[in-house]
């Protein structure tokens, strides 16, 4: 099932230059984090909006590294910060199992390929770093991506259903934080929830860091 369906997608990409046009104008969005002309973009689909909101959720998951909070920023403008949740969310859950089960079924060659050696390498270290809790983790963070985690839990002993209620419950908190805060804010402030964000990283990072070096060096001694 997984394989027919990225073999369609594969097929309406190369075949069809109206998709292929769309597909690249959603990846260059997300990928600059112009929140303003992603929901420009959204918003010209009308009614279907909220399944485009939610194939784009999906996108950001299989085109790693893409940052999934610009979408749900776009999305608490174009719908409120309830309804954008919801659509956030819900995209972001499909996206996440998508992304568990091309690496349940193609195993560890084919993501290394998808998101590289040294990103998958990294989350192998969070995962023994942060062990069950790192899928609830990363999902706090914005700015982590959060897709090579989906990935990485798919090359796992983790089963399917821990993995989806993990992540359904450790993403849902931020993303209504992150869509109220999207409809509530300035366009600036947005900026500088991501710097914020990536300084949480770093000190997530540094904490692992040193943790690892603590236990390298009890072994030493």
């Amino acid at each position: 099932m997984v394989t027919l369906c990225l073999i369609g997608l594969v097929l309406l990409y190369l075949l069809l230059p109206g998709f292929k046009h769309e597909v690249n104008t959603a990846v260059r969005l997300i990928a600059q984090a112009d929140i303003q002309g992603l929901r420009l973009y959204v918003s010209s689909f009308g009614i279907l909006a909220p399944l485009v909101s939610m194939a784009l959720m999906v996108l950001q998951a299989l085109a790693s590294p893409l940052p999934a909070f610009v979408i749900t920023f776009a999305n608490s403008w174009i719908f409120g910060w309830f309804w954008g949740a919801v659509y956030s969310w819900t995209g972001a859950m499909i996206g996440a199992s998508v992304c568990y089960f091309i690496a349940k079924a193609y195993g560890r060659p084919l993501v290394e390929k998808m998101v590289g050696t040294k990103g998958l390498e990294m989350t192998d270290r969070f995962f023994e770093t942060y062990g069950k809790y790192s899928i609830v983790i990363a999902r706090l963070i914005p700015v982590v991506p959060f897709d090579i985690i989906s990935y990485a839990a798919g090359l796992t002993r983790i089963s399917f259903w821990s993995f989806f209620w993990a992540t359904g419950v450790g993403q849902l908190p931020a993303t209504l934080i992150y869509s109220w805060l999207g409809e509530n804010m300035t366009l600036s402030a947005k900026y500088a929830l991501w710097a914020v964000s990536g300084f949480m990283v770093l000190i997530f990072l540094s904490l692992g860091f040193k943790k690892r070096l603590q236990a390298k060096l009890g072994q030493d001694g």
